[in-house]
């Protein structure tokens, strides 16, 4: 893709930015650079990289799921002065 001067004033229009002559040039110099960055991450070996989506392997991050006693409706209304009936009673919003 070729970086110029008219590229970066299409992009400003578009985007409805107004820009200084100065702008421009200080984005066509940013844009450039951009693309020498991504060119120089294209040309590395990866082939022997397994894809990641996270940096540190999880397995089993889950709990196991056992059954357990739930709360009363007593201790579950305990620390709230918020409730109406059996319901938490939150703030009205129409």
């Amino acid at each position: 893709m070729k970086i110029d001067k008219e590229l970066i004033e299409k992009v400003s229009r578009v985007a409805r930015l107004n820009l200084h002559e100065e702008e421009k040039e200080g984005f066509l110099k940013d844009f450039k650079d951009v693309l020498e960055a991504f060119a120089k991450i294209k040309d590395i070996d990866v082939s022997n990289v397994d894809l990641s989506v996270h940096p540190i392997k999880f397995e089993n991050v889950l709990r196991e799921d056992k059954p357990e006693k739930s709360l009363s409706e007593k201790d579950i209304f305990l620390n709230t002065k918020h409730k109406e009936k059996r319901f938490f009673k939150g703030p009205r919003i129409l």
